[in-house]
């Protein structure tokens, strides 16, 4: 089986009139912020802590396994939060795949953790249930967590962004780097509230996968099915400016909703169209970050 990480690779690179320069190297900073090889504090143990960070002394004094947390590694997971329901099994607004780049999306940013020194998580799911990883520090197990996604979208179920948030709101304590990627399905109120909570826990990245168009143009031969519920798109609207004209204004409307809650909230956020402009957009998301805070 090939891998599905050597595709991010090579993407991570960019054009220059020198020697090729990688992308994640120097001029771009991590998702997180300031390190140092101070001792910070003690916390309790949660599911997929690596064992070599407990403190012993700690755990026997208190009764309860206790992790050790120095400056150096304070507080630097990234937990990528990624929709597997059906509504992944669509098309970009490329015309391919939305599971292909998700999948570039969680290899670009694995790969960028990796080179600042941090570790993941990923939290994946649909209707039916939400699951989560282990905590991982090395290319097998960003490899490994690109295959889970792979493999979570062979028979999802619906999706359910709702569950998703409040899986994490339920279950994780500490503070994280929560990386979102959805696509562009309207918020519920109680997607709103989750994300408000999220906000107040966490540092969050709100990464939408655009949808490509629901219609076509008049000449062309090929079929749409909605992704979530199969039904095939009338051919008769296919190339009809007042269904395309609707549309937009409808997207339109839901974005600038979304956008608006995210940025009142302070939370980065951006949309990937295309897997060949994916890398610098994420690039530019995190420069963002670097240069004017949280936006």
């Amino acid at each position: 089986m090939s891998s599905l990480l050597t595709p991010v690779k090579s993407k991570l690179f960019i054009a220059s009139s020198r020697k090729s320069t990688h992308a994640l190297d120097g001029a771009y900073a991590s998702l997180l912020r300031g390190r140092s090889l101070d001792f910070e504090d003690l916390r309790a143990y949660e599911y997929g802590d690596q064992v070599r960070d407990i403190d012993w002394r700690a755990t026997a004094r208190l009764g309860s396994p206790m992790i050790k947390r120095s400056r150096a590694t304070r507080m630097h997971t990234v937990l990528f939060a990624v929709d597997t329901g059906l509504g992944m099994r669509g098309l970009a607004r490329d015309e391919r795949p939305k599971k292909d780049l998700a999948i570039l999306t969680i290899g670009a940013l694995g790969m960028l953790s990796l080179r600042h020194g941090d570790d993941f998580t990923l939290v994946h799911g649909d209707a039916a249930r939400v699951q989560r990883t282990e905590i991982g520090r090395s290319e097998a197990a960003l490899e490994h967590t690109l295959r889970r996604i792979d493999g979570a979208l062979t028979n999802p179920a619906p999706s359910d962004r709702d569950a998703l948030l409040g899986f994490i709101a339920r279950t994780i304590s500490r503070r994280m780097i929560v990386v979102i990627v959805t696509d562009g399905t309207p918020l519920t109120a109680e997607a709103e509230r989750l994300t408000r909570r999220l906000r107040v826990q966490h540092d969050v990245l709100w990464i939408t996968l655009d949808d490509a168009d629901p219609v076509l143009d008049r000449t062309s031969r090929r079929g749409r099915l909605d992704a979530q519920s199969a039904w095939a798109v009338p051919a008769f609207l296919h190339g009809d400016h007042s269904v395309v004209g609707e549309l937009t204004a409808r997207d339109a409307e839901v974005a600038a909703r979304r956008d608006a809650l995210l940025d009142r909230l302070e939370i980065s956020h951006t949309v990937l169209r295309s897997q060949d402009t994916a890398v610098s957009d994420l690039l530019h998301l995190l420069n963002r970050r670097r240069h004017v805070g949280r936006r």
